[in-house]
């Protein structure tokens, strides 16, 4: 509908060639990118409720006890890796490649290997859940998957890499945008960063201590080198497309990405503080993190000036209240990560619940926000449809920010009052356990409202992928009175008439 409408309606000849190449463009690669986004939704939805079986097993030990597929020390790991590379992973990748084919104005190249390429990795992951759920986790965080799914990751990868490269040296734009910056980044920075991180850690490359820096290494920076750069590629091209102004500084954004890319790396050995390593490298960890604050800064700044003047957009546009939400999160969090690091904020958080809260501040707070953001706006685009439900794009939203702030408010006080209390020996632990139990249901509840949003967008989602004789002609706003049962009602309407149309002919 929305492709018809521009092509009916009268543009500018000079406009007319971009238009055109922009939905001959979406066309080619919607079942690419359909397909990237559905699997992505999926896995959210499972880890989830992974995360949520995790979180009830805090609070209440006896919870399923009986199940040893399902025991903590094999769900929670399933929750992280199907939220990271299960949801994380097809979304980033969903999403780069619409957004390159976009910002090139090429075709998607390798349609039919991409396509197989998403199959063989939801195969990966579904092969690497049943691994550890079997018990046979590798043990090291974040890259908990036996070595036998890793394959099944690492062949479509490659796939989207080349054609990653393909789109830009073959693109029809002279122009680079920002966005373009973080897509060809990450495309270079993930795979060096994982197969170092394997290399290191399960396939034995080194020994003792230093395989914990090369954990934590990959553990920090598979947030800052994977899903940081794509989350911000999305807000650099939603923002000023949504609201029609372009980016604020073009400095800026040289500053903020060369910033990022030089000192996010550094970062990951202030998870290690007070472990068994030589001073320097945890004080390496330590001054990378603080260096974040300048690419963190500059591009809160950034996307503020840019905003500057059109937040009255907020009140109606779903994308541009998911991208804002998801770059708000990502400056405070990260200025939360930072603080984070410094050695006299370790003694205290080290081993609580506050670092959980800040993980999934960084994941349900940025990433997710962002990627919810680049589909509500792709989607009616790729699909030539509307989102049917205005009342359950409302009820996403404010259960992803209502949910994902209590989690991490509970999470991050009760991390200080736990850290305060284990530094204080005269206090005994089980009591500091029992401290945190209220926080931990809270958690819990903050799960279930996680879980309603993402299945009123699962539900939206999967509407929009049916096609209808009856289809919206107009954006679905949050102000938009629109309901599923009007696009029924009025199919049974059309459907009769068409039955009486053709007895008449009759």
């Amino acid at each position: 509908m929305i492709q018809n409408q521009i092509l009916q309606n009268p543009i500018p000849e000079a406009l007319r060639p971009e238009l055109e190449a922009r939905i001959e463009v979406d066309t080619y690669s919607r079942p690419v990118i359909v397909l990237y986004w559905s699997t992505s939704l999926f896995w959210l939805t499972f880890a989830t409720l992974a995360g949520l079986i995790s979180s009830i097993k805090l609070h209440s030990p006896g919870f399923l006890g009986g199940m040893e597929w399902i025991t903590f020390g094999r769900i929670r790991p399933v929750h992280w890796d199907t939220a990271i590379y299960g949801f994380g992973g097809l979304a980033a990748s969903g999403t780069l490649l619409w957004l390159q084919a976009r910002l090139c104005q090429i075709r998607l190249p390798f349609r039919e290997l991409l396509l197989v390429g998403c199959v063989i990795y939801n195969l990966g992951i579904a092969v690497g859940v049943v691994g550890i759920l079997m018990g046979q986790s590798t043990g090291v965080e974040t890259l908990e998957f036996p070595l036998y799914a890793i394959p099944f990751l690492v062949i479509p990868y490659v796939f989207i890499v080349i054609a990653n490269f393909n789109m830009y040296w073959r693109k029809a734009t002279k122009h680079t945008y920002v966005s373009q910056w973080y897509l060809m980044a990450v495309t270079v920075w993930f795979p060096i960063l994982i197969l170092s991180a394997e290399a290191c850690t399960n396939f034995g490359a080194v020994d003792g201590v230093a395989q914990a820096i090369a954990n934590w290494w990959y553990g920090h920076n598979v947030v800052g080198l994977f899903a940081t750069p794509t989350g911000i590629a999305a807000a650099y091209y939603l923002i000023p497309k949504v609201i029609g102004k372009p980016i604020h500084s073009y400095h800026l954004s040289l500053l903020g990405f060369w910033s990022n890319a030089i000192f996010y790396n550094w970062a990951g050995t202030h998870h290690l503080t007070g472990g068994p390593l030589p001073a320097w490298t945890i004080t390496l960890g330590v001054v990378g993190s603080l260096m974040m604050f300048i690419p963190v800064i500059t591009i809160g700044i950034n996307h503020h000036m840019t905003m500057l003047g059109s937040f009255h957009y907020l009140k109606t546009s779903p994308t541009l209240r998911f991208a804002v939400m998801g770059s708000m999160c990502y400056t405070l969090s990260s200025f939360q990560g930072s603080l984070e690091a410094l050695r006299s904020h370790q003694e205290v958080t080290h081993f609580t619940h506050y670092t959980i809260g800040h993980v999934h501040f960084g994941m349900y707070g940025f990433f997710a926000p962002l990627m919810f953001a680049m589909m509500y706006y792709a989607m009616p685009r790729l699909t030539n449809q509307e989102w049917s439900s205005a009342r359950l794009i409302r009820i996403h939203f404010w259960c992803t920010l209502v949910g994902m702030l209590l989690y991490v408010l509970a999470m991050c006080f009760a991390g200080i009052r736990q850290g305060l209390m284990m530094n204080d020996p005269s206090i005994p632990f089980l009591n500091i356990v029992k401290f945190t139990v209220p926080f931990l249901m809270l958690r819990t509840l903050a799960g279930l409202i996680l879980l309603t949003g993402t299945i009123a967008f699962l539900i939206n989602f999967s509407r929009m992928l049916t096609r209808h004789t009856f289809t919206y002609s107009t954006p679905t706003l949050f102000t938009s009175n629109r309901r599923w049962e009007d696009i029924l009602e009025k199919e049974k309407e059309l459907t009769s008439k068409q039955i009486l149309d053709g007895g008449q002919g009759a």
